[in-house]
């Protein structure tokens, strides 16, 4: 064996050679050829999409701000006759709540949510506009430009989409339709029906080049661009103020594209597996994160979510990443008896959208399935809570894990005997049991806590990490169940009988979904009275009316951000926010100059031309 310093010789002289070798081929190499440096991070924005590649990346900027644009539920939620974020109800005429939602004198110009909503969507327009606009500078596409076409497409439908709820809201707005690369002091507001005339310009050209399936789940597709036709042209039919520039015929278009896609994204067979599965127990709790059918076929445009905070996360937004839809609907259970707070087991309820009580009574608890998903009727203990007092003087009980501790009774089967009540007033039961006429109105005490409304449950996701916005549910912004009802609604306002008949065909193959086509669906005859026990059938036995529609379209989407545009655009805002919300009925702030919001002071302030504010404001 060689010893060690002869092998460290032999790997310096083999050293030696390879060195050598490799100056040999260095020097007979064209040093030009080898040395040509391609710097990547200095290219401009203008140089990279404008290859195929850099316009592709671009494209998929413009769907992650219709994640915030969904989290702005104050303007489109609150302020209804579905929620609210007061929940003490008895204070209604004793205390002067102003809040936004009131239509009070807080609702003004400067108000944030008002600018967050004008901010976002006027952001995520200006994306839109620059990939359309830097198509052209697209060099060399080659076998792209197809694909490009389609990418325009998109482009035009999220643009429609954003100046459809744009102007539903303020009326007459801005309508760039370039890319703007400085500031633009000169503001000017566009007339409604110009801008619904290029909504409906933009996606019918859409619809024209999209794919009926997207080449990435989550992108637009024709059918997406043939439901926001039929929103559209059915609120321009409504023509509010007779500034929209619709007509009769609109009715009529917004039936045919709602046929369309009937035809295309059948209805899912049972409600429940639209949204995130999960047992109301708790302590018996059989799924897990993200356990949904997203990719169903009633789902025709949702927005995307995942697992992972850090690609849900978007700048301006200080949510931990995910949607929070989770986190913001009431009521929360952590101070019941048998809780822990800040865990996943109930996760979080802030109570920004507390569900009004006279909207229980819209549903029949024994058949509708919705009824069953949107609310907890029972609250289970997470941790014993032994030799808890449920009243002062009153004999302590031992609460242990799995026990119920709250018990909220449907409206149609109110406690009315001590027998059936809760022992924290005076009845046998070691729980405690609220009547929906109670909601809110009772006095606080240890043992219902501090949030005394039952929870909305729709969105829930058991099994996430507490906090905001850790969920993985991927909203659905258009379901083929809402082209059902606008064609019912088309045809009530003069629109002929589409492909499955009168508008009670349409209207009751929603009810027959959620209820079962042989089941009473009977609910509160006057759902505002809160006593009355008699009921009225909503599945539609002859002409059908548009409460009736409101009212199914209350019951089918539910938190899903639709209602405010409802109530706008049939008018009923004002008549049924004040016949279901005692705050906004007691307080009597809103007036008709509410059905538009006022224009942002800061936008306003920032312009150098003169920008009316919408009257009132």
């Amino acid at each position: 064996m060689k010893n060690l310093n002869e092998i460290k010789s032999n790997m310096k002289t083999l050293y030696k050679i390879i060195l050598t070798l490799a100056l040999t081929v260095l020097i007979g190499c064209d040093t030009e050829e080898i040395l040509v440096e391609q710097s990547i991070s200095n290219r401009t924005a203008t140089d990279y999409f404008s290859t195929p590649s850099g316009f592709e990346d671009l494209s998929k900027s413009i769907y992650p701000l219709l994640r915030p644009i969904t989290e702005l539920r104050d303007l489109t939620l609150n302020g209804t006759d579905l929620f609210s974020s007061a929940t003490a109800y008895d204070m209604v005429g004793t205390q002067q709540n102003t809040s936004i939602e009131t239509y009070g004198p807080e609702l003004t110009d400067g108000d944030g949510s008002v600018k967050d909503f004008w901010v976002f969507h006027y952001k995520n327009i200006n994306r839109a506009n620059t990939l359309i606009s830097r198509a052209a500078g697209v060099e060399d596409p080659g076998t792209y430009t197809a694909k490009m076409e389609i990418r325009i497409a998109e482009g035009k439908f999220i643009r429609a989409f954003c100046y459809f709820s744009l102007v539903q809201q303020f009326g007459d707005i801005p309508m760039p339709l370039d890319e703007t690369k400085s500031a633009i002091k000169e503001v000017t507001r566009v007339p409604s029906a110009e801008v619904y005339t290029q909504i409906i310009k933009d996606l019918t050209e859409a619809e024209a080049v999209l794919p009926a399936t997207a080449s990435d789940y989550g992108r637009a597709t024709k059918g997406a661009a043939q439901h926001l036709l039929a929103r559209v042209y059915l609120t321009r039919g409504w023509n509010f103020n007779n500034s929209l520039g619709g007509s009769s015929a609109d009715f009529n278009s917004a039936r045919e594209y709602a046929d369309k896609v009937i035809a295309a994204y059948p209805l899912v067979s049972d409600y429940k597996d639209l949204f995130p599965k999960k047992s109301e127990d708790p302590t018996n709790q059989t799924h897990g994160p993200a356990d949904q059918n997203a990719k169903n076929s009633e789902v025709v445009f949702a927005v995307q979510y995942s697992g992972n905070a850090i690609t849900n996360k978007l700048e301006d937004v200080t949510s931990d990443g995910g949607n929070n839809s989770h986190s913001r609907f009431g009521g929360d259970p952590g101070e019941f008896p048998g809780m822990r707070g800040r865990t996943s087991d109930y996760n979080r309820h802030l109570g920004d959208h507390n569900t009004l009580p006279a909207v229980w009574r819209l549903f029949d608890p024994n058949t509708d399935s919705r009824y069953d998903l949107n609310f907890v009727e029972k609250v289970y203990a997470v941790v014993e809570n032994l030799n808890f007092t449920p009243a002062p003087g009153v004999d302590p009980i031992d609460i242990e894990i799995g026990d119920v501790v709250v018990e909220f009774r449907d409206w149609n089967n109110p406690a009315t005997l001590l027998t059936e009540r809760g022992k924290d007033v005076g009845g046998n039961m070691d729980y405690a049991v609220i009547n929906t006429d109670e909601i809110g109105t009772i006095d606080q005490s240890n043992y219902h806590g501090r949030n005394k409304t039952p929870m909305m449950f729709k969105f829930w996701e058991p099994g996430i990490p507490y906090g905001d916005a850790f969920g993985q549910f991927d909203h659905p912004l258009m379901r083929s169940s809402e082209a059902y009802l606008i064609a019912a609604e088309a045809i009530v306002k003069g629109a002929s009988d589409g492909s499955i008949g009168s508008a009670a065909n349409y209207y009751n193959a929603v009810v027959n979904r959620a209820v079962g086509a042989t089941n009473a669906a009977n609910m509160a005859a006057d759902p505002t009275d809160l006593d009355d026990l008699t009921t009225k059938s909503y599945r539609a036995s002859g002409a059908v009316t548009i409460d009736m529609i409101l009212d199914e379209r209350a019951r089918e989407f539910m938190g899903e951000g639709l209602r405010w545009y409802d109530l706008k655009r049939t008018g009923k805002l004002i008549e049924r926010a004040k016949a279901f919300n005692p705050w906004i009925g007691g307080l009597n702030y809103i007036k008709e100059h509410h059905y538009l919001r006022p224009i942002p002071l800061s936008e306003i302030d920032l312009s150098s031309s003169d920008v009316a504010q919408n009257p009132g404001y």
